[in-house]
């Protein structure tokens, strides 16, 4: 959108809560604004990757904006299971974080029968609660947390519906089990993000209750100290840059090197938002038509497999 668009373009809310991420963009002529109203009309405005209200979405769409749903797939479908609980009469408790971004926004798709999870008390609130009862929950919590209030929800409500597929993002939860291999035995801990993202929280707790000595999270290289020693383990956010985390280890700059540690191989592909896909392919029919290209569009919608994210920030900040 910075390239395909005159800045500024706007983002409601932080594209996603890493800090270096968002001042790049901020850099590149992005303005992230907390009301869509503010945006002027006819502008171009993306929604973030945590997901929107309904209302917010609705707004968006006045006034001539061109507006792009950003929304996480995984995000997207919590919203649709909640919308269908909504309809077949059932209480949902949501397990989530209060004011986090992605928490307002799906709850706001059926307030009058989503509820607020953040502890068995919460639970407890809801024991007497007559009809059907589901839960679903935030996708970027810790595993551990998740899995505690699951089993109290499910001796409170023995036929509490929950999805086949849990709604924990798999990029999250890799992480968290890659770490607990990591932490073990290692003299320090360091994970990369920031303060406001939920799953580089959740990384931190995990290191802490594997017993690590020390545990630090940092937006980057810069806020590290230069007494760490032994063996240092590093994860990161799943928002935060891989350049961030090669500054990480040069910073480091270990006299042993760098063991690289796997537990899976990640290959889900999200293609990029319908709405930007057809901007991308109406400008591809343009130079086309401008080129007098003998065959039908050249536009390819899945050509974004070819490059990483991380690669397309870089080339971006250049």
């Amino acid at each position: 959108m910075v390239r395909v668009f005159e800045p500024p373009v706007y983002c409601y809310h932080e594209i996603v809560h890493n800090r270096i991420v968002v001042e790049e963009f901020e850099r590149q002529g992005v303005i992230f604004v907390d009301d869509v109203t503010t945006v002027p009309p006819g502008a171009a405005l993306m929604l973030s990757a945590h997901g929107s209200a309904p209302a917010v979405e609705a707004a968006a769409g006045e006034q001539g904006r061109v507006v792009v749903d950003a929304c996480c797939p995984l995000v997207t479908k919590v919203h649709h299971e909640l919308k269908v609980r909504a309809k077949k009469g059932y209480t949902v408790l949501y397990v989530g974080h209060e004011g986090h971004e992605e928490a307002v926004g799906t709850m706001a798709v059926a307030p009058e029968v989503a509820h607020l999870i953040q502890s068995r008390e919460d639970i407890d609130a809801l024991a007497s609660s007559s009809g059907p009862v589901a839960l679903l929950s935030q996708t970027t919590l810790s595993l551990d947390e998740w899995q505690d209030l699951r089993e109290y929800a499910e001796v409170t409500f023995p036929d509490i519906w929950m999805p086949n597929h849990s709604d924990l993002c798999f990029a999250t939860t890799n992480r968290q089990a890659a770490l607990r291999e990591v932490a073990t035995g290692a003299d320090a801990v360091i994970v990369i993000g920031s303060a406001n993202s939920s799953n580089t929280v959740a990384l931190t707790k995990v290191a802490e209750a594997t017993g690590c000595p020390r545990v630090l999270r940092v937006n980057g290289a810069f806020e590290l100290p230069d007494d760490l020693f032994g063996t240092v383990a590093v994860t990161a956010g799943a928002s935060a840059p891989e350049s961030l985390v090669n500054e990480v280890l040069n910073f480091l700059n270990p006299t042993d090197g760098v063991t690289v540690k796997s537990v899976t191989v990640e290959d889900e592909y999200f293609p990029p938002p319908p709405e930007l896909r057809e901007i991308l392919k109406a400008i591809s029919a343009l130079v086309d038509l401008v080129l007098q290209t003998p065959h039908s569009s050249s536009f390819d919608g899945q050509a974004d497999r070819e490059f990483t994210a991380a690669q397309v920030l870089s080339a971006v900040s250049r």
